[in-house]
């Protein structure tokens, strides 16, 4: 690889680096100035007036006159893939590491669209003897540049929305007949009483019939989908077996997670390492024991 290669890929991760911690702060802060960003992050103001206007594109952040305000979301906001591809890169890869350590060789799995299963889709190439049905075009892909011999993969086909998932009629009437032996979602949303959500009916709709396929719902999602509410409930938490997030999950959800699912799961995107579970609710612990 040329340095100029190496320079450019070194340039984005850095990109990528200081866009994280402008989310972050704006997230915690709600708004905040250029001129304070540039010193947390040791840069010009007009290098963070340029990540504002990507982010603000993204639909991460909105860019005001001097900074950037939280963007107020609404439950029927869908952004697109490629904005929500930016968001918590790390933890997502780590949530994916995480996911596909508890994926057994010659499995049927099935993969609901989203970011954090699309990273999911690259770390299960390696994984011998797999059947695995997807609505994502994007997991698709990955599995189609690393073939193997021993490996299925069906793609539901149906119309496609703007997280590239195929959904509607032929996705539900191929869902429908099958089963899986585990299915991993990706969701917009988790809160107590909504459950785990989404803003696209129709994409609702084709998730809750991979949820039917299956006595194995694993639900990926990072921390920051915590107490957000999509449109259309997808499942109650209580149906997911289990939840892998990421160690910045706040105590209150992993207290209600807890309570409500048999296994969480909290990776750490410091580490490339997989994290131990939590020990199972003592209601499953009987029910598994007999």
């Amino acid at each position: 690889m040329s340095s100029t290669v190496v320079d450019a890929v070194a340039v984005r991760a850095l990109a990528r680096q200081r866009h994280d911690v402008i989310v972050a702060e704006v997230r915690r802060r709600g708004v905040v100035r250029v001129s304070e960003l540039a010193t947390l992050l040791g840069v010009s103001d007009m290098t963070i007036r340029r990540d504002l206007e990507m982010l603000d594109e993204a639909g991460m952040v909105t860019k005001v006159h001097g900074g950037a305000t939280l963007r107020a979301e609404r439950s029927s906001d869908e952004p697109g893939f490629e904005a929500k591809s930016l968001r918590n890169m790390a933890e997502k890869h780590a949530i994916a590491m995480a996911a596909a350590a508890m994926i057994a060789p010659g499995s049927a799995i099935g993969i609901t669209a989203g970011t954090t299963t699309w990273q999911l889709a690259y770390h299960l190439v390696d994984i011998p003897h797999l059947t695995v049905v997807t609505n994502s075009v994007r997991v698709s892909d990955v599995l189609y540049r690393a073939p193997r011999s021993d490996r299925t993969v069906v793609l539901t086909g149906g119309d496609r929305t703007p997280s590239d998932a195929l959904v509607g009629p032929v996705a539900l009437a191929t869902l429908r007949t099958l089963h899986l032996d585990v299915v991993c979602m990706g969701v917009h949303g988790i809160a107590t009483q909504a459950g785990f959500t989404t803003p696209n009916l129709q994409e609702a709709e084709t998730n809750r019939a991979f949820v039917d396929s299956t006595q194995q719902l694993m639900v990926l999602a990072d921390h920051t989908k915590w107490n957000v509410t999509g449109l259309s409930t997808i499942a109650p938490l209580d149906q997911a077996a289990t939840v892998i997030s990421d160690n910045a999950l706040p105590a209150a959800a992993r207290t209600a997670l807890k309570q409500m699912v048999p296994q969480l799961v909290l990776a750490d995107p410091q580490f490339n390492e997989v994290p131990a579970p939590f020990e199972t609710r003592a209601a499953d612990r009987r029910r598994v024991n007999g």
